[in-house]
């Protein structure tokens, strides 16, 4: 008898467990497979909402918990409090393979734990861009620790393989959120504005996150943002909370101020999960903000993206986003743009560069039957250069 494959994922925030939950559910599911899940981050702190319960709640077992501390030192000392407590998870669980998603610290962490216990690791959404986060050098450094890549897009499956990856461990399989769009059963209105605790009416989906490049810019340009909204007095705000990078607490306490002067217009809501989320996405007039779910999963509802700053600047778009700089008037101008029926009439959800629905099963497919002998081998794939 075979024995069955343990895939361990490593998870630290909501958005990164949107991404990974249905192919969470793929390996959880295949008679093939042993799931095993290792939370950290985000998810183990009551201000960021103590997400784990969510997961939980999804019918996840966790199987090891790894508290970092967010915002009693700095990202580097979270860091590594996370790549200790990774690798002693990974001592006891011993998977066979770590699935790894994205380009947070705690991924680097869980990857530098993997590479040096010699365990093979399958990083997702390789080979992309953010040219204004430390997201950007630490995407492209877990790339160079991974053995198998699982890219959203063919660009960035060509960048990967230009990063001296081998083409055969390179596999396109879409954008991962997309398969929340396909499966999920969203949320009528109603029920939205009941699960959310307030009226929404018509109403801008916020969530503006820190550029961890330049944090001082981001307070400058969360104000600026904030600013802006007052111009769309006919508008309710639904704000979703900040990350727990550098600056995020002077944004958190930017919008909770102007949450608490504009009560009868603004909500806030630290965490709403994926499908209540996405249900808001939906729903929304527009999405506004730095968050790549205006980039990756707004384009295939249909949603225009008001786009702010350089967070997310060198990631593919549709033409439903919207870029602008990180100025009251522009920001305003960019709003009124997304809220003309006229534009938004234009907008082609088939158009997204990000594929179609389905990459949770690809990547299950790859992780139960890639060949995982010789596989921590890796020789650095030269490209051909023309004379």
């Amino acid at each position: 008898m075979t024995a069955r494959r343990k895939i361990c994922v490593v998870t630290g925030n909501r958005a990164e467990y949107g991404l990974l939950r249905w192919t969470m559910q793929e390996i959880r599911d295949d008679p093939a497979l042993d799931l095993y899940l290792i939370v950290t981050g985000q998810h183990l702190e009551p201000r960021f909402g103590a997400t784990a319960r969510l997961i939980e709640d999804d019918g996840f077992a966790i199987d090891a918990r790894v508290p970092i501390d967010l915002g009693v030192g700095s990202v580097a000392q979270s860091t590594a409090k996370a790549l200790s407590g990774i690798a002693e998870a990974l001592e006891r669980l011993k998977p066979d393979i770590v699935l790894l998603l994205g380009d947070r610290f705690e991924v680097h962490a869980a990857a530098t734990a993997a590479m040096i216990a010699r365990v093979p690791i399958a990083h997702a959404h390789g080979g992309e861009a953010t040219e204004g986060a430390i997201d950007e050098a630490i995407r492209h450094a877990v790339t160079k620790m991974a053995h198998l890549h699982f890219v959203s897009a063919e660009p960035y499956r060509r960048r990967v393989i230009q990063l001296g990856e081998a083409p055969e461990r390179v596999f396109l399989v879409g954008a991962a959120g997309l398969d929340n769009i396909e499966r999920l059963r969203f949320l009528d209105a109603a029920t939205l504005e009941k699960e959310v605790g307030a009226a929404l009416g018509c109403f801008l989906l916020v969530t503006y996150h820190p550029t961890t490049l330049m944090p001082a810019e981001s307070v400058r340009g969360a104000t600026a943002l904030l600013a802006a909204l007052d111009r769309f007095p006919g508008h309710r705000v639904l704000v979703t909370g900040t990350n727990a990078d550098s600056g995020g607490a002077e944004i958190r306490a930017l919008v909770e101020d102007y949450a608490k002067m504009h009560p009868a217009r603004v909500v806030l809501r630290e965490s709403l999960g994926q499908l209540l989320y996405l249900s808001a996405l939906k729903a929304a007039a527009a999405v506004i903000g730095n968050s790549s779910s205006g980039i990756l999963e707004a384009p295939y509802l249909g949603v225009p993206t008001v786009n702010l700053g350089d967070r997310q600047r060198g990631r593919l778009r549709a033409a439903s986003v919207i870029d602008c700089v990180e100025t009251e008037e522009a920001i305003a101008a960019a709003i009124a743009r997304a809220l003309d029926p006229a534009y938004r009439a234009t907008l082609d959800p088939s158009a997204t560069p990000y594929g179609r629905p389905g990459a949770a099963r690809r990547i299950r497919d790859v992780l139960k039957t890639y060949p995982l002998d010789r596989i921590l081998m890796k020789s650095f794939y030269d490209l051909k250069v023309s004379d």
